[in-house]
């Protein structure tokens, strides 16, 4: 079973591409933290924050354009997966993604309205989004 859940906030506004018959793709960087402790004798571990490449596709991708902004608090599940590519240079590169199926924006409607002011669409608390699981033929759409 590949299986992953995780909450956490959005670096930047989302990198949404769209391809034939108005198709999208959303990318988005989502930052966990896990909260740093204190051992029994006295050593401090701080927090620790990860990064994770989320990608949207279709439907979501859409939701996310239009209702996710840098800050937001998401809740994402999906599926992990490995890919490679070359850069512009030719060089090959390795990626790890999360492929989301499922998507709960957790950013309050007064929070997410606050940042998004100067666009007319406002989050709604709690809306529940899910996707249609994406055939695995290792072609990416762009």
């Amino acid at each position: 079973m590949n299986r992953v859940m995780l909450i956490g906030n959005v670096g930047a506004d989302p990198d949404v591409r769209y391809y034939e018959a108005d198709q999208a793709v959303a990318t988005v960087r989502l930052a966990t933290t896990e909260k740093g402790y204190v051992l029994q004798n006295g050593t401090r571990v701080p927090d620790r924050t990860d990064w994770h490449n989320l990608v949207f596709y279709r439907r979501l991708a859409k939701v996310v354009e239009q209702y996710v902004h840098k800050g937001d608090k998401l809740y994402v599940d999906g599926r992990i997966q490995y890919r490679q590519y070359d850069d512009k240079r030719g060089v090959q590169r390795s990626i790890t993604e999360v492929i989301v199926e499922n998507l709960e924006m957790l950013t309050p409607r007064t929070q997410a309205s606050s940042q998004t002011s100067a666009n007319p669409g406002t989050n709604e608390t709690g809306n529940k989004q899910t996707e249609e699981p994406m055939p695995d033929n290792g072609v990416l759409p762009f």
